[in-house]
């Protein structure tokens, strides 16, 4: 109504926000304001929120958002309010989302009701409301009431609970979080503790004591499963009643709250969050991997807790997200005995079997651990070891020379049949580094390539081999081949892969790196197909430019690249990758640019490739970005003043009845009591300095691809008084298309603005979330709900009396006030 206002309106807004905060996915909710004289009367602060929606975290940070900007405006309206909510229990719609029993016709209902602020109304019709509902009536006074009076609704909620006894002692287990205590990712499991003892006059105790836990750690879970077995393509996942991830290759939250400055304690920032205290992880199965109609299926079966096994074509975006591969995987799934969640294994064709390597001789074992010394790198080029625990002795370090000398000293000492080793994963590795030992001595040694900066081969078994050593002292791909992006692509296609170097805005020489050209190796043992390696090359850049336009203007050239002359004022000639990445051109000053996205140097090529479906994008939503903060404008603020009301103020009985007079009260107490209390409040904004923390954040990402087979395209750009011609050819057993045309220096009018594919912050915090709670995921709520019981005892429902002194009790201690005010007053002066 429009007489809350100030402290009572702030109230109002952060008890509804920690309600908010105390309900999880399992819970339906909706927050709307009511009044009389004010257009609409129920206002729908999400507006497109008609119906309950679940609790779940984005659904919860749209509602509190709306909190924020609930004003105070007419009179309140207690019967359209409760008209609306129970319209909003009866919504038919919500029986789709809900197998909770609470959600049916002819349901009994809890109404629990708040007093907010320091009032001087009659509050017995809002107690007896919550008295006659079996609910609960609080006050909440101040801001150090508002965590307990708005968290305490849960223990009359648990009385059914505690009633029922054994049956309602079902363990709870959390969504993933970061933990506290710096434990990494953990999931809880929570069991309740109920009083059952019994009061003098035999009435039975109905209040739930608390809760027990243990926090199960996910790097624990991971250890017990494999992982090197399944090829860097195969993955295991698990997924909750709600679709959400528990283990996923995906589910790798960015830690937030990073840069907090040291500040004096009582100066603090609101709004600033500790890094350990982000908010759960709830990354659905969908949003984990690139969704399709086969995967939403699988979804719902593991949710229903079925078994069964799929193999279909899917998107696979790549390591470093730049790329989109198309891969057959075969998805088996399986409900988790005793528990709610799903375990789900997916396998590429190329990994249902793996090498279980053998040496059988001592002198070969030693023979190939020698390849892995550092003197020996001269020779057999620059060695790196994944970071894997082969053994439990075997310190690991993320410095590859560091974690090398640990190795040889350990083998050097031990065999691989060792208690405290993974034989198989000792034996493995140490094959991988004689075999490309042999491949560096008897092939790489011998060659002689112009413009081959590198020579290369990276192993299943978690070697990786750079030849000469002076090019792996360069090497910044991952140790961990496993997370290596050219290398996981390498194996999902059959053509060379060509990648294309990360473009460097700075205006470095990102092309220096080179470009990488990759290509799986294939072995069949028996009819079993086995990709162990992928070998390749690094060029220099600046040397297979030159090569080309050499060639296209040869007198022999009789294909259509021929005349992409260096520099040509009429003709452009580039070649891109799959993903749409610039890897060489005709013209010096794309040199420079050599791995930026073609939309953004041709925007209107690239649109008409799109248009032709050369290429195909695919739009998805990064859940587990972080982001710097929009750094708030500074504003001047006037002095802090206390209202002194006068005599007249004083004797109208009005005024003491009005929220004013409390505030003022309070505040005068304080500053006289407290000189310095108000100060503290105060925060100066030099001591944070520039270092704002990081917030979560959702972002957007595009990638391209290649839509189809199709080898040959053509086409006319238009633009408004010019067109260019264009024909783009893709090159056979690679992942690259050629592409001439008339050059851009000559067609200026074509629309200018750059298509980017860089990621990039959601204004709009991600999809849009009307769409969401129409069309809400599927998901399965408890089996069981505990909502009443015949035998509870709901006499208690609050009402403790708030302060009510009389009106001569106030006059005095105001004119007492008064009093050492204006003495304070007259000192100073």
């Amino acid at each position: 109504s429009g007489s809350v206002s100030g402290l009572t309106l702030k109230l109002i807004r952060t008890s509804v926000i920690e309600m908010l905060e105390t309900l999880s996915d399992d819970d339906f909710v909706n927050v709307v304001s009511v009044s009389i004289l004010s257009f609409p009367k129920i206002r729908i602060n999400v507006s497109c929120f008609n119906h309950l929606v679940q609790a779940n975290v984005r659904n919860k940070k749209k509602l509190k958002e709306a909190v924020y900007k609930i004003s105070a405006k007419g009179i309140t309206d207690y019967k359209k309010g409760f008209s609306y909510a129970f319209e909003q229990l009866l919504n038919v719609s919500m029986k789709v989302v809900s197998s909770c029993c609470k959600v049916k016709e002819n349901l009994n209902v809890r109404v629990f009701t708040f007093s907010v602020g320091q009032h001087n109304y009659d509050k017995g019709p809002i107690q007896w409301m919550a008295c006659e509902n079996k609910g609960y009536y609080y006050e909440i006074p101040s801001i150090g009431a508002i965590r307990i009076n708005t968290q305490e609704y849960l223990d009359v909620l648990g009385r059914p609970m505690v009633l029922a006894g054994e049956k309602a002692k079902q363990v709870q287990w959390t969504n993933v979080y970061l933990d506290a205590l710096e434990l990494g990712l953990v999931i809880t499991g929570t069991l309740p503790v109920f009083n059952l003892t019994k009061e003098q006059n035999g009435k039975i105790n109905q209040l739930i004591l608390g809760v027990m836990g243990v926090d199960v750690s996910l790097e624990d879970i991971k250890k017990l499963t494999p992982r090197f077995t399944l090829c860097p393509n195969g993955y295991y996942f698990a997924i909750d009643p709600n679709g959400y991830v528990l283990l996923h290759p995906n589910l790798q939250p960015k830690q937030i709250g990073v840069g907090i400055p040291k500040v004096k304690l009582r100066k603090r920032r609101p709004n600033v969050q500790n890094p350990k205290s982000q908010e759960p992880v709830t990354l659905d199965f969908l949003d984990a991997e690139l969704e399709n109609d086969i995967k939403v299926e699988i979804r719902k079966k593991m949710i229903d807790g079925e078994s069964g096994e799929k193999t279909f074509e899917t998107l696979v975006k790549s390591q470093d997200e730049r790329y989109i591969d198309k891969g057959n995987r075969t998805y088996t799934w399986t409900a988790v005995n005793g528990t709610d969640y799903s375990l789900a294994l997916v396998l590429p064709s190329y990994s249902f079997y793996y090498i279980k390597a053998k040496i059988e001789e001592p002198i070969t074992q030693a023979r190939y651990s020698e390849t892995l010394k550092l003197d020996h790198f001269d020779e057999a080029g620059y060695t790196f070891i994944a970071p894997r625990e082969y053994c439990s002795d075997v310190k690991k370090s993320e410095n590859n020379t560091e974690f090398l000398l640990n190795f040889n000293e350990f083998i050097d000492r031990n065999t691989p049949s060792s208690p405290s080793c993974n034989t198989d994963m000792v034996i493995r590795v140490l094959l991988d580094a004689g075999f490309t030992n042999e491949l560096a001595q008897n092939y790489w040694s011998k060659l002689s390539l112009d413009g081959v900066v590198a020579q290369f081969v990276v192993t299943d078994g978690g070697i990786t081999r750079v030849f000469p050593k002076r090019a792996g002292e360069d090497w910044l791909e991952n140790a961990e081949t496993y997370e290596v992006s050219f290398y996981k692509r390498s194996l999902d296609n059959d053509n060379y892969i060509f990648t294309a170097p990360y473009y460097n805005k700075s205006g470095a020489n990102s092309y220096e790196t080179g470009i990488m050209v990759s290509k799986a190796v294939e072995i069949t043992i028996n009819g079993k197909l086995l990709k162990p390696a992928v070998v390749g090359i690094k060029i220099d850049a600046t040397s297979w430019m030159e090569n080309f336009t050499k060639t296209t203007i040869k007198s022999l050239c009789n294909s259509e690249i021929c005349g992409c002359e260096r520099n040509s004022m009429h003709v452009d000639c580039v070649i891109l990758d799959d993903g749409g990445f610039l890897l060489m051109s005709n013209r010096d000053e794309y040199t420079q640019q050599i791995g930026r996205f073609f939309g953004e140097i041709d925007p209107g090529l690239m649109r008409n490739l799109i248009n032709m479906s050369l290429y195909a994008f695919n739009k998805s939503y990064d859940y587990q970005s972080v982001c710097d903060p929009e750094e708030e404008p500074k504003q001047g603020a006037g002095l802090r003043s206390a209202y002194v009301p006068t005599i007249t103020d004083i004797l109208h009985l009005g005024w003491w009845a009005s929220a004013a007079a409390w505030s003022i009260l309070q505040q005068l107490f304080l500053s006289l009591t407290f000189p310095r209390f108000l100060e503290a409040a105060d925060m100066e904004d030099d001591d944070f300095g520039a270092a704002l923390p990081k917030t979560s954040c959702i972002t957007e990402q595009t990638q391209y691809f290649f839509e189809n087979d199709d080898k040959s395209f053509g086409g006319i750009v238009d633009c408004i008084n010019c067109s260019r011609l264009y024909h783009a050819e893709k090159i056979s057993n690679t992942n690259l298309v050629f592409i001439i045309s008339d050059s851009q220096l000559l067609c200026r009018s074509c629309d200018p603005k750059p298509l980017m594919q860089a990621e990039k912050p959601e204004t709009d915090e991600g999809p849009n979330p009307c769409e969401m709670v129409k069309q809400p995921r599927y998901r399965k709520g408890p089996d069981v709900c505990f909502d009443e019981a015949k035998q509870e005892d709901s006499a208690d429902c609050g009402g403790a009396s708030g302060l009510s002194p009389s009106l001569w009790s106030m006059v005095g201690i105001q004119l007492v006030l008064l009093w050492l005010l204006s003495g304070s007053r007259h000192y100073q002066l």
